[in-house]
């Protein structure tokens, strides 16, 4: 731990980030397809927002940020996954694609753009309306974690 804070970094949970990192801003997501829910994107930008907020030491600000996250949900699809016999399916999934860029005004060698999927599978016959949103909340807690990682464990 020593190292860390002479070094010039905080160190948290398994995450780092440089001194000189003190504030962040999430952006409000975009909506690139279409089929998505109207509020997929509040809800994606508020995960990110809500993830940094609570594990790391850092603070929003909208004006003059260190770091920043621009997001954009680019796919959301539902896909039958498990065929049987007489042209049905078992399984359907819905997969949610995003791409993110994470911007450091700090230190731009750091920027990078990058995209994540997730995943879950419900049962066909289950009334998709009635699952949505756990599902979607699931894949959506999925892929903010890994854009936390993402963002602050490869300093």
């Amino acid at each position: 731990m020593f190292c860390l804070h002479s070094c010039g970094f905080y160190g948290f949970k398994g995450i780092s980030i440089p001194s000189e990192i003190k504030t962040y801003y999430v952006e409000d997501f975009t909506r690139v397809d279409p089929e998505c829910p109207v509020d997929l994107d509040n809800l994606f930008a508020e995960a990110v927002r809500q993830k940094v907020r609570d594990q790391s030491r850092l603070v929003n600000n909208d004006q003059e940020p260190d770091i920043a996250f621009l997001g954009s949900i680019m796919d959301y699809r539902i896909i039958p996954v498990a065929p049987q016999e007489g042209n049905t399916t078992s399984l359907n999934r819905l997969e949610i694609k995003v791409k993110i860029e994470f911007i450091n005004y700090i230190d731009e060698e750091e920027n990078w753009i990058k995209s994540y999927s997730a995943f879950q599978d419900y049962d066909s016959n289950a009334d998709f309306t009635s699952l949505e949103q756990g599902i979607t909340a699931a894949i959506i807690d999925d892929i903010a974690e890994r854009i936390f990682n993402e963002a602050f464990t490869n300093w």
